[in-house]
């Protein structure tokens, strides 16, 4: 497509004005073609930017500097009008002292270089629940991934000309290139103290420069689908969610929609293409990572995944754990910072089998294989952060109602973290307030391998969305609290917490996890049908002994038992750590329905 094709003028006088700035040798609109994502990758292998995979059709591998791996939280920045309204789990940078810094890095730094400009849509297109947006980069690699990860192209373009409602997401690799220069081989991206990932909520507007990875750089990802639209659900009445869904299909053929927030370690891919193990039982995928919520006339949440791929984490993926992820990016994917194989494949830690000969890293360089799966910390073949991204469709558990533009209406929420002591396996919340104060303590234990003068301390990260919160997280529990207040008790979704990390007195994990989760999911599935499978305990309901299925595990009724009941004293510990360390940072913005289920919590704990 041509610049002239951008006929909205608001879109048109924005791109005009980056252009000027950025100062790009060539301007480029996407129209999401196959035609154009196999010349932009042929133009990355020509830079020697991707290798073809002889192993996998239509695939290919890259290799980005080591100082460009991941998410780079401490240079991620809400600038919001005030510090305040950033709030405290936030980095904040007023808004115009960031612009004046960013608009000198932006400025001419696209020599050399062309423009793509991308009109996406995250979610499906023309669905009420989705919201478009047009990215700036002058990155091939983030046009590829855009492709898979979003809905590019026409269709998109024309209701952005239609309606002027979209999204500004400006990036840059920031390495403008002299007169015949070329990357040659070398990933472009600017060094650590000039990266900016940059939300400006007020103004819907994200700037990213310096990065040419992942979230920083994919803005319609993190960025957009979480910082930004936490903001604009905030104000018009929806969620957008850090959250897996799953549709769950019973023996007798009932569905239901569930959602699931963890954080990072914790399962939540595994979880979301799950292969049940109990006989009769379905699970399948609606999406692995983000969830946007909306209220439908009936008063249910009806969630759609705003994403059209999935962007995985590939080390510790293996037909073992999560044989539905492999057999997504077996073709037509991009994988970053996996290791090569002699034979033209890539390959990973624990991806259920050593590898033979000679492997070359992530870091370019040649090294003998190991005769086992995994490496030494520190002596990866692949990064840890390494990435496949893969077309959702290609997954074998897609759910049929995936790209469903009304969405799925929701049944249920789960929160959990790593928790070896004190959490449960499994329990649900009395009502929505509780679920609310549930979501807001979720976290992990710290271990003797993270940090050890914090080991036992639990790392709080709130509904997993600690890094993805486009405003003060305090009166994001607010608004969670509003929401339970826009429909009724019976049409919300249920709130459950559960924990598949607990540990024997050994350290062996007591729940054997992955594919018996299922076992946890059925005992949900029937308790938001009300069936009477549970006991009101102190800390919320609980299931009846013998109420989740165990036929055929290998776990005994005292293990069961110690995974279903009340550790009294472990949770005056978590009662006491929440009043002393967690609430306290949010200051007058904590709403004072959690300071009441805490009290609630407390006096019920008390009576036991």
């Amino acid at each position: 497509m041509k610049l002239d094709e951008i006929k909205n003028p608001k879109a048109r006088a924005w791109v005009d004005e980056c252009i000027k700035m950025c100062q790009p040798d060539e301007v480029y609109v996407c129209d999401g073609s196959k035609e154009e994502y196999d010349r932009l990758m042929q133009l990355s292998v020509d830079a020697g930017l991707a290798i073809p995979l002889k192993k996998k059709p239509n695939s290919f591998l890259f290799r980005s500097l080591p100082s460009d791996v991941a998410r780079v939280e401490a240079r991620t920045y809400i600038a919001a009008k005030t510090e305040d309204a950033a709030g405290p789990t936030n980095h904040w940078i007023d808004p115009n002292e960031l612009k004046k810094t960013m608009t000198g890095l932006y400025t001419g730094c696209m020599k050399g270089r062309t423009m793509y400009i991308i009109p996406f849509s995250m979610g499906p297109v023309g669905s009420n629940i989705a919201k478009n947006g047009i990215e700036l980069t002058d990155s091939a690699y983030v046009v590829c991934n855009m492709d898979i990860m979003t809905r590019v192209g026409t269709a998109v373009l024309k209701i952005i000309n239609e309606t002027g409602e979209f999204i500004p997401c400006l990036h840059s690799v920031g390495k403008p290139l002299a007169a015949g220069e070329s990357d040659n081989g070398i990933w472009p991206c600017a060094d650590m103290e000039h990266k900016y990932i940059s939300h400006f909520p007020e103004e819907r507007l994200i700037w990213s420069y310096g990065s040419g990875y992942g979230g920083n750089a994919l803005l319609g990802k993190k960025c957009f689908a979480l910082r930004i639209a936490s903001v604009l659900g905030r104000d018009e009445g929806w969620l957008a969610e850090h959250m897996l869904i799953l549709k769950l299909t019973n023996p007798e053929g009932k569905v239901k929609y569930v959602t699931g927030a963890f954080p990072s370690a914790c399962g939540k891919t595994n979880l979301a293409m799950l292969i049940p193990t109990i006989p009769g039982w379905k699970v399948e995928t609606v999406g692995d990572d983000i969830a946007w919520m909306k209220f439908g006339e009936d008063g249910r949440l009806y969630a759609i995944n705003p994403e059209a791929g999935f962007f995985g984490v590939a080390p510790g993926t293996s037909d073992e754990s999560n044989k539905n992820a492999m057999e997504s990016c077996k073709e037509n994917s991009i994988f970053t910072n996996c290791a090569l194989t002699e034979d033209g494949d890539v390959w990973w830690e624990q991806i259920g089998y050593p590898a033979k000969g000679k492997l070359v890293d992530w870091k370019g360089n040649t090294r003998d294989a190991l005769p086992k799966d995994k490496s030494p910390k520190g002596e990866e073949f692949a990064h840890p952060n390494a990435r496949f991204t893969a077309p959702a469709k290609q997954c074998p558990c897609i759910a049929s109602e995936w790209e469903d533009p009304k969405g799925v209406p929701i049944s249920a929420f789960l929160f959990g973290g790593r928790r070896p002591s004190t959490i449960p396996l499994v329990h649900q919340a009395r009502d929505w307030n509780h679920g609310v104060f549930l979501g807001s303590i979720v976290g992990s234990e710290v271990t003797a391998a993270v940090i050890s003068d914090q080991v036992g301390q639990v790392r709080r990260d709130p509904f997993a969305m600690l890094p993805f919160c486009g405003y003060n997280m305090g009166d994001y529990f607010q608004h969670w609290i509003n929401i339970g207040k826009k429909s009724s008790a019976d049409k919300l979704p249920k709130i459950f917490y559960v924990n598949w990390f607990r540990k024997d007195a050994d350290g062996n994990f007591i729940w054997p996890g992955y594919g018996e989760n299922s076992r946890v999911l059925a005992w949900v599935f029937d308790r938001c049908d009300g069936k009477d499978n549970y006991i009101d305990t102190a800390i919320g309901y609980m299931p009846k002994e013998g109420a989740i299925n165990t036929n055929g595990l290998n776990i005994s009724t005292e293990a069961m038992k110690e995974i279903t009941s009340v550790d009294k004293e472990g949770w005056k510990k978590e009662i006491a750590d929440i009043r002393a360390n967690h609430y306290p940072k949010f200051k007058n913005h904590l709403p004072k329905e959690l300071n009441e289920q805490l009290d609630i919590l407390e006096a019920n704990l008390q009576k036991m």
